[in-house]
């Protein structure tokens, strides 16, 4: 938002330069990446159309979840003998990666 304009005025300045929002009603948006999710909670999404190019804005309370499974943590733990949380701990570590983790956890 620009400081001392107000809502109306700012629609009625993007307008003239090609600009459209609209705003998008949703709860929760999930970003997936090879690191893990981002979850936005409480999330104010808007879709803006800038002359015919489209992008979303997106804003709210983010939380970082870690990709690594349940199944993931079990390998490494049959894998060698390790407690689930030192397992775990070693994953988020190595990124999630199980032949690192592994390797590392049978080396100590």
């Amino acid at each position: 938002m620009i400081p001392g304009m107000n809502p109306k005025q700012l629609e009625k300045a993007m307008k003239k330069m090609g600009m459209k929002q609209e705003p998008i009603e949703c709860y929760e948006v999930v970003l997936k990446t090879p690191e893990g999710n981002f979850i936005i909670k409480n999330p104010e999404v808007m879709k803006v159309n800038m002359m015919g190019q489209e992008s979303l804005q997106i804003t709210g309370d983010i939380e970082q979840e870690s990709s690594i499974t349940d199944e993931d943590i079990e390998t490494v733990v049959s894998q060698t003998g390790v407690s689930r949380k030192e397992a775990k701990l070693t994953l988020e570590k190595n990124k999630g990666d199980l032949a690192e983790t592994i390797l590392e956890l049978k080396k100590e």
